[in-house]
């Protein structure tokens, strides 16, 4: 891929590729951050959808790091935002969330719309809710923390930190809906970990992880080290 030298590719081919976006790295320009965008790097890479959104399919929040596809062609584009609306792509996050659920796997199944009170903010229910379900299993127990692997069925946005925060553990670090500044976090420990779908255009099945990030990494050993 050219154009895009700060990013990571995980997979390419003619039709479609993915990346593996940075924390802090904005995917689509908006009001105050017109600038080095994740759409901006794509350019002429990728196509689809909206002409300034490159192919983008998802998006992830600014400070979420992690996997997301692109299609290169209107075709591919359409092909997997079909398959995105139908639930076909399967989208998993790793989070380092504060204390431990009651369960080692659950669902949250709450809608989220906006926050009336603070217009940057999703709530658990707010303005113009919309359906949102979010799956969680218990990957590590650690003293004053659990690492949860989820899944997303719907893609709303700060789903995943919304939905941690209702049921009373807060995504570690997040400065919206949790405590900033945890074992050393500058962000939200939150990873898009792995994606999977079919090929939208051979019908392989395509298979990608991402390894935590130094950043993520290190909050990690500091919240095992707790005794």
């Amino acid at each position: 891929m050219t154009g895009a030298p700060a990013l990571k590719v995980r997979f390419e081919d003619e039709h479609l590729l993915v990346v593996d976006k940075p924390a802090g790295m904005v995917v689509h320009p908006a009001r105050g951050h017109s600038e080095g965008t994740l759409a901006q790097l794509l350019a002429g890479v990728g196509a689809g959808g909206e002409q300034q959104r490159a192919g983008i399919v998802h998006r992830l929040d600014r400070d979420t790091s992690g996997l997301l596809v692109v299609a290169k062609s209107e075709q591919a584009h359409a092909r997997l935002q079909a398959a995105l609306a139908a639930r076909e792509i399967k989208r998993e996050y790793l989070a380092l969330v504060e204390g431990r659920p009651p369960s080692r796997t659950g669902t949250i199944e709450a809608p989220v719309g906006r926050d009336p009170r603070v217009r940057t903010r999703m709530a658990v229910g707010g303005q113009f809710p919309r359906q949102a379900v979010t799956h969680f299993t218990l990957e590590r127990e650690l003293p004053a923390s659990s690492l949860l692997r989820l899944r997303l069925e719907t893609g709303r946005t700060h789903q995943i930190r919304v939905h941690m925060q209702a049921i009373g553990h807060p995504v570690c670090g997040d400065p919206d809906y949790g405590r900033p500044g945890l074992y050393g976090l500058k962000r939200q420990f939150l990873h898009a970990t792995a994606l999977a779908f079919e090929h939208p255009v051979t019908g392989e099945p395509i298979e990608v992880s991402s390894p935590l990030p130094e950043d993520l990494r290190l909050a990690l050993a500091a919240a095992e080290r707790l005794s």
